[in-house]
């Protein structure tokens, strides 16, 4: 394929003297695209007009040749309408203190009559250089804006954006929130999205959790403890309410805390106030807490198992994050996501994937959520090496899903739908279908065939109802 040629900087020169703006225009021309203006008013004409990479500006111009009100005028409005242009000002060699005014204004740099045309050049090289360095990072920090804060969720499943627009009206608030889904779901994606997007935004987001923490250490890591307070505590240290405080403190995994942890945790999110352990003295935080659980802890805080009162101040705002197989529809563009991160990460050619392979994986119940279908997508990223993905190299358990593939049967065993006779085989299909009571995926897997593969034999057999 080729390449599409560089794009020439645009240079705008303003000046009154027109032997000097034909000198200029003679020492850019082959490396830029140069336009011109005699004015002020012109200048911001041509600013509003044109895109712009570099000014070009001649401190004095008319009507007040003797002062340089006018070009910095032009600086400033430059600056002004487009802040990331680039302005080079011109004066004559007895006026340096001008020029420095005009970089106080905002210029990029200067330039003395008479010029040497390749310094001109290179001044205005480099101010081109600059000018196209702050657009990547404009670029680049529009990019990772994309991915802060809700951004980071991929799809558009009816079910995922319910939980999105719940999660964007308690986030600019102080409320405790409590996340349940499955592993992998996302859990704490959405707590550090809710951080993101609130008042706390800089301040720290501490993610713990309480499942990898021994239970020795947990109150230790939670709330510090001072210097002698256990063996090995050889001087103090701050725990993760400390750590967060201006900020968010995700607990996740919070049923697996003690009894007594509990029972300190409800003391803070009742005063904001604890103490470490050895301590005696109370310190105070500035905390929001998001806590995440894949249990049901309403029905343990019911069966004793969890503190009933910590239940209800844990569950101001419930989000339940729906796992994958309840947003199937959302599984193509996260694949596609998937691919394009794995390709950056071990350096090919971002894949297409072929839609049998989107089909094999909309057909899977994912049990490992989100989490599972990202270690997929890499490993077919980095065993197919090639520019488009498909079905191959799926694992066992998800090959049978892939549309049109079905068990190899011997001829004649009427124990599968390969072997059986058109009118078992319709039967077959029936009585799957009542067996699961009209739920076609689950008729489906009973029978061994992807759910794509039921609707051909319901259309072919002549399936009626179904």
């Amino acid at each position: 394929m080729n390449e599409q040629p560089e794009q020439k900087t645009t240079v705008l020169v303003v000046d009154d003297d027109r032997p000097l703006r034909r000198q200029l225009r003679w020492a850019l021309a082959d490396s830029h695209r140069v336009l011109e203006a005699e004015t002020r008013a012109e200048a911001v004409e041509q600013l509003q007009c044109e895109r712009v990479d570099v000014v070009l500006c001649d401190l004095h111009l008319p009507p007040d040749l003797d002062g340089i009100e006018e070009g910095l005028a032009v600086v400033e409005a430059a600056r002004n309408m487009r802040p990331s242009v680039p302005v080079v000002v011109i004066t004559g060699g007895d006026a340096k203190k001008s020029a420095l005014e005009a970089i106080r204004r905002g210029a990029y740099g200067f330039f003395e009559k008479p010029f040497d045309e390749e310094e001109v050049s290179h001044i205005i090289s480099q101010a081109a250089r600059v000018r196209r360095l702050e657009a990547e990072v404009l670029r680049l920090r529009s990019e990772l804006d994309m991915f802060r804060g809700f951004g980071r969720f991929i799809g558009a499943s009816p079910v995922l954006e319910r939980v999105l627009t719940q999660a964007r009206a308690v986030a600019d608030t102080n409320a405790t929130v409590l996340l349940t889904g499955e592993n992998g779901t996302g859990k704490e994606v959405l707590a550090r999205a809710i951080h993101e997007e609130s008042s706390r935004a800089s301040g720290p987001f501490v993610a713990v959790s309480c499942a990898a923490l021994p239970e020795s250490l947990i109150e230790s890591e939670l709330f510090g403890h001072e210097k002698g307070s256990f063996t090995g505590a050889t001087q103090a240290r701050k725990g993760r309410f400390e750590l967060a405080d201006g900020g968010t403190l995700f607990l996740d995994e919070i049923g697996e805390l003690s009894t007594a942890v509990q029972v300190k945790l409800l003391r803070i999110l009742q005063e904001r106030a604890f103490e470490r352990v050895g301590g005696t003295r109370t310190l105070e935080v500035d905390i929001r807490l998001i806590a995440a659980s894949h249990r049901d802890l309403e029905r343990e805080a019911e069966a004793g198992t969890f503190r009933r009162d910590l239940f209800y101040r844990l569950n101001v705002v419930p989000l339940h994050l729906p796992p994958l197989r309840e947003r199937r529809e959302d599984v193509p563009l996260l694949a596609a996501h998937f691919a394009a991160k794995a390709a950056e990460k071990h350096k090919r050619a971002t894949p297409e994937l072929e839609s049998a392979l989107l089909e094999a994986l909309q057909e899977y119940d994912w049990p490992g959520n989100i989490r599972e279908l990202e270690n997929v997508i890499e490993r077919l990223v980095v065993l197919t090496g090639e520019s488009r993905l498909n079905a191959e190299f799926l694992p066992e358990k998800m090959s049978r899903a892939v549309p049109g593939e079905t068990p190899a049967a011997p001829a004649g065993d009427e124990t599968t739908l390969e072997g059986a006779t058109l009118a078992l085989r319709r039967r077959m299909v029936v009585n799957a279908l009542q067996a699961e009571h009209g739920n076609k995926a689950a008729a489906a897997k009973r029978l061994h065939i992807s759910r794509s593969y039921l609707h051909r034999l319901i259309t072919e057999l002549h399936i009626n109802g179904a």
